[in-house]
């Protein structure tokens, strides 16, 4: 039993997924201050710093705080078009990266293959 969760620790795909996990949580704070420090700010000086936080009803002594709610939603839908626009720009940069440098073209200093290839057979020709 020992010997197979080591060989399930060793597989590449666990090891993959734990850095991850790992990479994901570091990225969560950087995207939540992203979020929280510069858009929300932003936001609330379009929308004159409405806040949903505060908003509540009661029914007896329960007391539904659906302001939170939809803060909570908001945020959410903030970070997801942040985290949309980083993927796309690493893609973006990914490809660029990976695309063959067309902008320098192979030079030849001397004959081509083909005029090389018609030489031969010539001179074969001749004997």
């Amino acid at each position: 039993m020992i010997n197979e969760f080591k060989d399930f620790i060793a597989k590449g795909n666990v090891m993959d997924l734990a850095v991850g996990i790992i990479i994901g949580a570091a990225f969560t704070g950087i995207v939540s201050s992203l979020v929280e420090d510069l858009i929300n700010p932003l936001i609330g000086l379009v929308v004159g710093g409405l806040d949903f936080s505060g908003l509540s009803f009661g029914i007896g002594e329960a007391q539904f705080m659906y302001g939170k709610f939809i803060t909570a939603t908001i945020n959410f839908l903030i970070i997801a078009v942040v985290v949309f626009v980083l993927v796309k720009l690493v893609n973006r940069l990914k490809s660029v990266a990976e695309k063959p440098d067309d902008v320098v073209p192979d030079v030849q200093t001397g004959p081509s293959e083909l005029d090389v290839l018609i030489e031969i057979r010539d001179s074969l020709k001749r004997g």
